[in-house]
């Protein structure tokens, strides 16, 4: 493999990962909280719809952008208010999202545009095109150094830096601000933030919607960014596989970064090489577009019993009197 086809790898899964961290993270701060969320993968789908569609009507990936977060959020509150305020159970809060969004995506689709349930194609300013970063040419010919930066680096969306950007963002809310704090004891006991005088609910239902918000960035980038448009069950399991990234990092936004790199990497490996020549054996193109899902397999039976999640996840409160 030489380095232009490195780059390249690692360009490729740069952008596959995107998706998968902003999940990933969505999913950080709601479990961080308490409330299990195994509907990533529905908020991602139906923001993806909602980016495609009004970016198409609009021409604007901006306002694509924001119809995503708002679709992604509008579940996340149905999810709140199953599990938070009516107690539910959350997992299967999180299943019935799954459905609702798999189904409802490509009722309006076909409702809306006739075209089996996909939106039309999104050109031009309907899309987030890909932004040079200053110098990017001029390093170009620098050896390594100038490669990495002008083909690595630079030449993403603008949601590709926002992700990357949130990791930071994330582990500076959670470990140095009052309401990471009090977030993350709601997730570990949240009896005593309720008798330190602190919204239990409140807190939660915060957690739940920044999950929603980051999810509609997810779903967006799928629609807007790395594709041109909403199709049918895009997400492709995406959000099941930053659950288990999120398993494999064990709930930490620096190791949640790794880990979808990890799969990411999975994934632009198989696209790369579709069927990949060992020399004594081929592997075939089936098992390397199976990689990720395989991968996400192993990581959820090697890494449950050992990860151990916030003592007060998937419990709902009840407030003693």
């Amino acid at each position: 493999m030489d380095f232009a086809t490195l780059i390249q790898i690692l360009d490729s899964a740069v952008r596959l990962m995107v998706p998968l961290l902003l999940a990933c993270l969505a999913g950080l701060y709601s479990e961080r909280a308490g409330v299990f969320d195994i509907g990533l993968e529905g908020k991602m789908l139906m923001a993806a719809f909602c980016a495609g569609a009004v970016a198409y009507a609009t021409g604007s990936a901006w306002l694509g952008l924001l119809a995503g977060i708002g679709g992604a959020l509008a579940l996340a509150a149905l999810h709140g208010l199953a599990s938070i305020t009516f107690r539910g159970n959350q997992l299967i809060s999180g299943v019935a999202i799954n459905f609702l969004a798999s189904g409802l995506t490509v009722l309006l689709g076909q409702k809306i545009f006739a075209l089996g349930g996909r939106t039309p194609s999104l050109q031009g300013a309907a899309r987030f095109n890909e932004i040079t970063l200053p110098f990017a040419d001029a390093l170009r010919p620098v050896p390594v150094i100038g490669r990495l930066y002008a083909e690595l680096i630079s030449g993403h969306s603008v949601l590709v830096y926002l992700a990357f950007a949130m990791v930071p963002l994330t582990w500076w809310v959670l470990y140095r601000t009052r309401f990471g704090l009090r977030l993350r004891a709601v997730g570990e006991n949240p009896a005593s933030v309720d008798t330190a005088g602190v919204s239990v609910t409140r807190l939660r239902y915060a957690a739940v919607l920044i999950c929603g918000a980051l999810c509609g960035i997810a779903g967006a980038y799928l629609a807007t960014a790395i594709s041109a448009g909403f199709v049918k069950e895009m997400t492709a399991g995406r959000g099941f596989i930053a659950l288990a990234a999120l398993i494999f990092a064990k709930w930490r936004p620096w190791s949640a970064l790794g880990a979808c790199f990890l799969f990411g990497l999975m994934e632009a490996v198989a696209n790369r090489y579709p069927n990949l020549d060992l020399g004594l054996v081929t592997v075939p193109s089936m098992f390397m577009n199976a990689l990720p899902y395989i991968l996400t397999v192993i990581i959820l039976a090697g890494f449950v019993g050992r990860a151990i999640p916030p003592r007060a996840g998937g419990e709902p409160y009840v407030k003693e009197r």
